[in-house]
């Protein structure tokens, strides 16, 4: 591609680099010009505009963008694309899910020419109908066909959106003498409910083993969440104890992410069971939200991955905190 000054008569077929106001109207950058709006130029004494020429085997950047767009999805559903504009295509989530993307792929398809760019949400992020993972902006008019080529070669498939897989949920709330009570019920449900779970039941035990370890045996959802009326603090306290006199295991308990460390992760055979934090009373965002985007649609949470959250783990500071960060 060719940028720069040309004479407004030998400008046919080139691409508008910068806005020209005419009395018929705005003649707008990224416009193809015909002889009708060079003649319009020449009448108005412009004889020279900045442009750009496509050379042979160069890509417009409407093109370009849509190819990427298509590359990166391949066959993924739960996105769609819109139509090019300016050089731009966005890719929505048809529905809720979590975004899993190939990040090696993307930086790849980044650094083959930095006019073609793509920007996107952070791995795993949770998002809602409408929302958008990712947006693909080509920098200049257009692009070489060759490294077009490269770029949709390197990020081919690298995003795709993952729907909730769980359906329902029973959320199992520990009380002690002047707790909490059932409060952050209604903020555990619409956190499910953004993700398309129905809590089924909610059911209020005391704080105590068997209590609890009954409850969590007679759960028959798909997802077990477990919010004490006293914090969990050691993988022997009363909730993981509980959930293994009742069958279950704990794989994990702790995580790297504040807030959200007192949460723990255990199942009940094949079903999941989250010990939620206390910070998962109040909607703000906290470490539980992160697994339990990804324990909801399917996509496994491995200790290492629950390790892996601490970077970026440092979550907005709540000014009501008992214990702030900072005296």
């Amino acid at each position: 591609m060719k940028f720069g000054p040309i004479d407004t008569a030998k400008a046919e077929g080139a691409v508008l680099a910068h806005s020209i106001a005419l009395p018929s109207g705005r003649l707008r950058k990224g416009l193809r010009l015909e002889p009708a709006h060079l003649a319009e130029l020449r009448a108005e004494g412009i004889d020279s505009i900045i442009v750009a020429q496509l050379a042979s085997g160069d890509v417009d950047e409407n093109t370009a963008a849509a190819q990427v767009a298509q590359a990166v999805l391949a066959a993924h559903p739960h996105l769609t694309m819109t139509r090019a504009f300016t050089g731009r295509v966005n890719l929505l989530a048809d529905g809720p899910g979590v975004a899993q993307l190939d990040v090696g792929a993307l930086e790849a398809l980044n650094a083959v020419h930095p006019m073609i760019t793509l920007a996107t949400v952070p791995p795993f992020q949770q998002m809602a109908a409408g929302g958008m993972v990712a947006t693909i902006k080509i920098i200049s008019y257009a692009v070489a066909q060759s490294d077009l080529a490269a770029a949709c070669d390197a990020g081919r498939g690298a995003i795709r959106l993952v729907p909730p897989q769980i359906k329902d949920a029973t959320l199992i709330i520990t009380e002690i003498d002047g707790g909490a009570g059932d409060k952050g019920k209604k903020a555990i449900a619409d956190r499910l409910s953004a993700l398309d779970v129905d809590l089924k039941k909610v059911v209020m035990v005391p704080h105590e083993v068997n209590a609890l370890r009954d409850a969590i045996a007679a759960a028959d959802t798909a997802l077990t969440l477990i919010l004490t009326g006293s914090a969990t603090s050691d993988i022997d306290d009363v909730a993981p104890q509980a959930l293994r006199a009742a069958g279950g295991e704990v794989s994990r308990f702790g995580m790297p992410v504040d807030p959200g460390n007192l949460l723990f992760l255990g199942q009940m055979g094949d079903r999941p069971v989250i010990g939620l934090p206390g910070c998962a009373r109040s909607p703000a965002l906290n470490g539980a939200d992160w697994v339990l985007s990804r324990v909801i649609c399917g996509i496994e949470v491995s200790p290492r991955d629950i390790a892996r959250m601490g970077v970026g783990g440092l979550l907005k500071e709540i000014a009501t905190r008992p214990q702030p960060r900072r005296g």
